[in-house]
């Protein structure tokens, strides 16, 4: 059997599956990544755990599948994550400083001080946030000692690097256009933007398109050495070509510890409304454009909220939600501040309108519902930007299996939604592009045809003029600056 074997780097969890010719997942395998907090605000990981994690997931997978002659490797990663590494020894110079790290939220505020903004947004798409990567290459440039041969990249740069022994340093065009620092529509590092924010381009990673030769595996355990690595591509936006949402209008919900939202889009649009416009794939030179609205806490609320109850695990906690009805108190998950539509770093997590009748299935339903809140107001964003229609709304990740969940989804945006059986949608992607790259399919309409075992969720009425004024009071608690005193 001819196979791929696709890589999905996430932030808690690294998987490999391997997939078939026929499109079909026959064989899966994970290991944890592990992260850290070392301040406030702050998010960070291993670089050399988050590769052996690779590793240990290759390995799971192998074992778990059937014997497959591997054609390709595909890579998908977790996005806006960034590192540094020296360019002759392969020596991690610094952490992987994550997409939720907050570390450098003065530095970005200094910036639109400065009135560098519009300019930012203009060439990038992207708003002036410590979520992007161009403060943070800065922030890991100032902590290495002068004399080092340095690499930058993102987070499919370093595994590239890692993969072919060094022997490459690229990255490919939808991480690129996560970075803060390429031009979307030169499509090109620029200049410009180096200057902005303290980094010299010569540093980063050529770019290629999403489906292209990345160069050869070595050492990577279970696989030929020699292997071609055919794809790499930001998770998201695999996850959107994963479900071969090809058309303008079409979009997915990709639900993890945070949440991305992408619509196609026919042509590149200007951001406005607190979304992005992005790259979500690049192929024979031409780029897809897409918005995209990142939410920086979604399911990772649940755990959480599960451990305050004392409820066993999140399957619990969402039993415990569906059992209220929608219309108790408010709950805004800031964790580490508000990711789109709002772009909020100073906002914090709050609960509102709680009182002696407040019950524990109502506080678990407001943390649930906090998730469907964020996707309404990120597409509600996407609509009137874009005044086009929404097409088929996909969703993936470990939370959309949750029926429960995605109902509420669907009844705020009232649209229909779909569930794939697989959740692996990222990992469904990048292999789709790696067999583009070397024949196994030859166009993207035989990708759109191979199957996908989906199920729509219809909009169901509900009160959600009520639960919009709840979760708007939150909203205007959590990102109030001041903390008013108020005397009885």
């Amino acid at each position: 059997m001819r196979a791929i074997l696709a890589i999905d780097q996430g932030t808690t969890n690294s998987k490999a599956v391997l997939v078939s010719e026929t499109g079909e997942i026959v064989g899966r395998g994970s290991a944890p990544v592990g992260i850290s907090y070392p301040k406030p605000g702050w998010v960070e990981q291993d670089p050399r755990r988050l590769y052996a994690s690779v590793c240990e997931a290759v390995e799971a997978c192998l074992r778990a599948g059937p014997n497959v002659a591997i054609e390709a490797v595909a890579i998908s990663n977790q996005r806006e994550s960034v590192t540094a590494w020296d360019a002759d020894t392969g020596e991690a110079l610094g952490p992987v400083v994550s997409w939720q790290c907050r570390r450098t939220a003065q530095d970005c505020e200094r910036l639109v001080a400065e009135g560098r903004l519009d300019r930012v947004q203009a060439l990038t798409g992207l708003p002036l946030d410590p979520m992007f990567p161009g403060s943070k290459f800065r922030w890991l440039l100032d902590r290495i000692a002068a004399g080092r041969s340095v690499r930058l990249g993102t987070i499919d740069s370093w595994l590239v690097h890692c993969l072919t022994g060094g022997r490459r340093h690229v990255c490919d065009a939808s991480n690129a256009a996560r970075s803060q620092l390429f031009d979307l529509r030169e499509q090109r590092w620029s200049e410009e933007l180096g200057e902005i924010f303290g980094v010299d381009i010569a540093l980063l990673p050529e770019v290629l398109d999403s489906s292209a030769d990345f160069g050869r595996t070595q050492g990577l355990p279970g696989v030929p050495d020699g292997t071609p690595i055919m794809a790499a591509i930001g998770d998201s936006h695999a996850a959107l070509f994963g479900h071969g949402a090809f058309k303008p209008g079409d979009g997915k919900v990709t639900f993890g510890t945070g949440s991305s939202v992408m619509t196609t889009l026919s042509h590149f649009i200007p951001p406005r409304n607190g979304v992005t416009t992005t790259v979500a794939w690049r192929i024979r030179g031409k780029p897809t454009f897409a918005f995209e609205g990142n939410i920086l806490v979604c399911a990772a609320s649940l755990p959480w909220m599960a451990d305050i109850l004392g409820l066993a695990d999140v399957a619990a906690l969402v039993e415990l939600a569906a059992s209220a009805e929608p219309g108790g108190p408010g709950f805004v998950p800031a964790f580490v501040g508000l990711g789109a539509p709002y772009w909020n770093a100073d906002a914090r997590a709050l609960f509102s309108q709680i009182n002696f009748n407040t019950t524990r299935a109502q506080m678990a339903r407001s943390v649930t519902d906090s998730i469907a809140l964020q996707v309404h107001d990120v597409i509600a964003a996407m609509r009137t930007q874009s005044g086009g229609a929404l097409g088929a709304i996909y969703v993936d990740g470990g939370p959309s299996q949750n029926r429960f969940l995605m109902q509420c989804v669907a009844n705020l945006i009232e649209h229909p939604v779909i569930q794939c059986e697989a959740p692996e949608a990222s990992a469904l992607g990048a292999a789709y592009l790696a067999g583009l790259s070397i024949g196994l399919w030859s166009d993207l309409d035989i990708v759109a045809a191979l199957p996908r075992n989906t199920q729509s969720i219809e909009p169901q009425p509900v009160d959600r003029v009520g639960l919009l004024e709840t979760w708007n009071d939150a909203l205007a608690r959590s990102t109030s600056r001041e903390t008013k005193a108020k005397g009885e």
